[in-house]
């Protein structure tokens, strides 16, 4: 059986059940909540046997459906970050002073430039810790550390030197994800207490980011821009009725296609707002609109 492709711990857990054909998941929870009017499904794997079975380290995984906002266009900015930010402070353990956010990612390659587009909107404030007027402010940091490909370097050596400099409370790493379904492409994001892969949305796995390797929290925020094409062929023959093909047919020589939105590149500048104000809201003691007047 081809087994199908999804960076989601939601949609790793529905997969599992049409597997096995059972109403619960053992060391499996699962609970929906609403933040700023936002549906959040959170996913809690237990231990390591849970782990397994889902193929996502033990952890809590919290989804945003994100829908309601391209409904409601740019009025909806300021609730769909509160609902980010809430649930990024969700997943803080502690009151943060200072933090690393990192957008992982290739700016080139629009796709997989989640990380990057990001960071743009993020609050840095370390620089301006000893002006007393921040003084209630977080001291935040933002790292892109850019692709092998082009830097020479992984980027879990560039971020492990950051973090021996800037020393923060928590790491913040921000990537694409890969979906099952192209209707949660761009509308969902989903945050974890776990650490991320980087590259893994776009069939690039590289060195893993967690509290194991890096030593500090890693919280990893994800937004699903592409879907694995041999998973697409398989839904799409499933919800028609159809027996799936052979795995060697799907999985060739041409195998590695990815499918993502025609219009990608203006559905990512949006949500690279709602994200990066999210963690922003998240990690500084400010509103939507100081947040904005700070921002320029």
């Amino acid at each position: 059986m081809l087994e199908r492709r999804t960076d989601l711990a939601l949609e790793a857990h529905e997969l599992w059940r049409e597997r096995v054909r059972d109403g619960e998941t053992p060391g499996v929870r699962t609970e929906t909540h609403a933040a700023s009017g936002y549906e959040v499904t959170v996913v809690e794997v237990a231990d390591a046997a849970a782990g397994r079975a889902l193929g996502k380290p033990p952890g809590r995984y919290a989804t945003l459906d994100l829908r309601p906002f391209w409904t409601h266009g740019e009025d909806a900015l300021p609730r769909a970050a509160a609902a980010v930010g809430a649930e990024l402070r969700g997943l803080l353990a502690r009151p943060i002073r200072s933090a690393l956010v990192v957008g992982l990612g290739n700016d080139a390659m629009t796709p997989d430039a989640v990380g990057p587009q990001v960071c743009a909107h993020v609050l840095v404030t370390r620089h301006l810790m000893r002006e007393a007027a921040f003084a209630s402010l977080a001291a935040v940091s933002v790292l892109v550390p850019g692709v092998l490909g082009r830097t020479g370097m992984e980027a879990a050596e560039t971020i492990r030197s950051a973090v021996r400099t800037v020393r923060p409370d928590v790491l913040i790493a921000v990537d694409a994800l890969a979906s099952r379904s192209l209707g949660r492409l761009c509308t969902t994001v989903q945050l974890s207490d776990t650490g991320i892969v980087p590259g893994s949305g776009v069939g690039n796995r590289r060195c893993a980011l967690n509290r194991r390797t890096l030593g500090l929290p890693v919280i990893a925020v994800g937004v699903p821009t592409v879907v694995d094409a041999a998973t697409l062929a398989c839904d799409l023959l499933a919800e028609a009725g159809l027996p799936p093909p052979a795995a060697e047919r799907l999985r060739g020589p041409d195998a590695g296609v990815m499918v993502t939105p025609r219009d990608i590149d203006a559905q990512l500048r949006a949500l690279a707002r709602v994200v990066g104000y999210g963690i922003d809201l998240a990690l500084q003691p400010l509103s939507f609109r100081e947040l904005c007047d700070l921002m320029g």
